[in-house]
């Protein structure tokens, strides 16, 4: 601004000097868009540069983020698996804390090991069974000699008498005896060809039954009286059973 001294005594302001500051600002402006306009490419594209490798090094960061954490995942899933493989093993080997490649030999070592004793067992299973079923044939077989001992024991007497060339005395003393069993024992004697000449019988006052047999052996069969005896035991404990 150019003032200057008016005849009142006031400082006015010069339209000239404003004219020329206005003109001032214009042109530096304008300069200032000269300039941006003439700016070489170079460095416009060097401004794109730094941009990119500042945006391309925030990627490359992202992956490796990604990266760490997608191998921090493995290598927790590996050491749950084999910190399983290692529960698989004995007690004493799990104390031993054992490293990865030696857990795994020892598992390799251990499952032939498992095997063996996979077998071991199942043989010695295979012989229990065995054994069991043997003691129970061997109960069973008890049982019945014990029936069949207790059954004898209740007869008291059994004799058997030759009276001639072909004639037999039997005499038998029992507890008790079921006459339908004792008669069916009869009858299959003299479908042997013995025949029954007479029989007779009574009971004591205690139920002990007595009876006389006199018996003819038919044919060309040999007497032998023990023979006899026990066939006629056998007969009788046969037909016992069967009404059983």
């Amino acid at each position: 601004m150019c003032p200057y001294v008016s005849n009142f005594g006031w400082l006015l302001e010069d339209p000239i000097c404003h004219e020329q500051d206005n003109l001032y600002g214009e042109r530096t402006e304008i300069s200032d868009s000269i300039g941006i306009l003439h700016c070489p490419s170079s460095q416009i594209q060097a401004g794109n540069s730094n941009e990119s490798l500042y945006f391309d090094g925030d990627l490359k960061m992202v992956k490796k983020v990604n990266h760490n954490a997608s191998e921090r995942d493995r290598r927790k899933r590996i050491n749950t698996l084999y910190s399983t493989l290692r529960s698989l093993l004995p007690v004493a080997d799990q104390r031993m804390k054992l490293s990865i490649p030696s857990t795994v030999s020892r598992v390799l070592k251990y499952i032939p090991e498992l095997q063996k004793e996979v077998e071991r067992l199942l043989e010695k299973k295979e012989n229990l069974v065995a054994k069991i079923s043997k003691q129970e044939n061997s109960i069973q077989y008890y049982r019945k000699q014990r029936r069949t001992a207790d059954h004898r024991s209740s007869v008291l007497a059994v004799s058997a008498n030759r009276i001639g060339d072909r004639d037999v005395v039997i005499q038998l003393s029992k507890l008790k005896i079921e006459n339908g069993s004792f008669s069916e024992a009869l009858l299959q004697l003299e479908q042997e060809g013995i025949l029954i000449l007479n029989a007779s019988s009574f009971e004591s006052f205690d139920g002990r039954g007595f009876y006389n047999l006199h018996l003819h052996v038919q044919g060309n069969q040999a007497i032998d009286v023990e023979i006899l005896k026990e066939k006629i035991l056998l007969l009788y404990e046969k037909r016992e059973e069967i009404l059983v």
